[in-house]
């Protein structure tokens, strides 16, 4: 017993396990959606490389002294910057967006990197001495450095991984104590702008709980008045910023809004995603077994809608295993960053599972169609080297402050 107790003290089994486990059943998901293809036969060999090295990657970040996170924080941040504005001018093309770069054979995705540049840095800003959460110089550097490399990934262009920065900005603001009306100023014209989207009387709405919202902090009114205008003129952007997108992006708004406006074309993944997890029923066809992962309707299965593969060969038991074992991993590094007295770590860690939260969220909506197909990966079960590689180190960074808590 002793011996367990001196284990799980400097190795977290309760984040290691789910991660283990999620990425064994991903290997298998990715095997029973390849093996069979003409072109993707070779994908899981691949995964199975990148796993090996994410493992080594994750060992060696587990083992760095703590203080390299805080020091290595800034020199990451620019790093990454500078490979978001090298992908825009040398990346590859890859289904309409320039996010790709390539060294000697390997292709990487300088947006995942990014990812882990930003949580450091924002980490770092908002926890250095005399630093105030409430002041508007503060949070507005705050926003500047989330918001940055936002604009460079909307060029390439990535609206999901741009949501994704968007969502870790929003959550580190708040973790670090930013007050409940600021808090509210900064999502307010996010929520307007979705609701725009999805029709006039969604906008209304919005703006009605805007109201309502302001009421209640009381504040005086030519400020609460600036706010409502703010948000009314963000209602409106979406007519001139639609133009903007590309073709493709409008397209999966528009099959989001209204799935059967374009079946066979935008909106075919996203229906066929749904037909393959609702025809899993409670214990699946069986591996290998399914009909729309083994008949390939729906195109590259393995990378975004690799949890329709899940659902349609282990059926409701096997897409609830998986959502068990995301929140098991959510709430033991919510408690860990919870009780963490060094501010830099606990802000490390919420922007880790902010992360992997708003991964979850949004690729498993896309699979059953409460979320528009945007093209983001579930984590450690869809295919990709880089992907993987970046969560992974993540997980270390996580094991390595659960190893230093006390």
């Amino acid at each position: 017993m002793k011996i367990s107790h001196k284990i799980q003290d400097r190795f977290d089994l309760a984040i290691f396990i789910p991660v283990v486990f999620l990425i064994i059943i991903g290997l298998a998901a990715i095997y029973s959606s390849t093996i069979n293809h003409p072109v993707a036969g070779g994908n899981f060999q691949r995964q199975l490389f990148w796993v090996f090295f994410s493992f080594t990657a994750m060992i060696i970040v587990y083992f760095l002294p703590s203080q390299t996170f805080r020091l290595l924080s800034a020199p990451i941040y620019v790093f990454s910057i500078l490979l978001l504005i090298a992908v825009l001018v040398f990346g590859k093309s890859v289904y309409g967006a320039r996010s790709w770069l390539s060294f000697g054979g390997v292709g990487f995705q300088p947006s995942e990197f990014a990812k882990i540049g930003l949580i450091f840095f924002l980490s770092y800003w908002f926890n250095q001495k005399n630093r105030n959460i409430n002041n508007l110089k503060d949070v507005g550097v705050g926003l500047l450095i989330g918001l940055f490399p936002v604009m460079l990934i909307l060029l390439e262009p990535d609206m999901g991984t741009a949501i994704i920065f968007i969502v870790i900005t929003l959550a580190l603001i708040f973790w670090n104590g930013i007050s409940l009306f600021g808090l509210f100023i900064v999502i307010a014209p996010g929520f307007t702008f979705f609701a725009s989207m999805l029709g006039v009387y969604y906008f209304y709405a919005a703006l009605l709980l805007i109201i309502a919202v302001l009421f209640l902090f009381k504040r005086d009114l030519f400020l609460s008045a600036a706010i409502f205008g703010m948000n009314l003129a963000t209602g409106f952007i979406l007519k001139y910023a639609l133009p903007l997108l590309q073709p493709h992006q409008q397209k999966r708004i528009e099959s989001f809004v209204n799935p059967m406006a374009d079946p066979l074309g935008a909106g075919y993944n996203a229906l066929q995603a749904r037909l393959a997890v609702g025809s899993g029923g409670l214990f699946g066809k069986g591996f290998m077994q399914g009909n729309q992962t083994q008949l390939r309707f729906i195109p590259e299965q393995w990378t975004d809608f690799i949890f329709c593969v899940i659902g349609e060969e282990f059926g409701f038991i096997g897409s609830i295993l998986i959502i068990v074992l995301f929140t098991f991993l959510f709430l033991r590094l919510i408690k860990i960053s919870s009780n963490l007295q060094n501010r830099f770590s606990s802000s490390l860690l919420v922007g880790i599972v902010t992360l992997l939260f708003t991964h979850f969220v949004i690729n498993i909506g896309m699979n059953v169609g409460l979320m528009p197909v945007i093209g983001v990966p579930l984590p450690f079960l869809s295919y990709g080297g880089s992907s993987l590689l970046m969560i992974m180190m993540l997980i270390g960074v996580a094991l390595n402050i659960s190893k230093n808590k006390r």
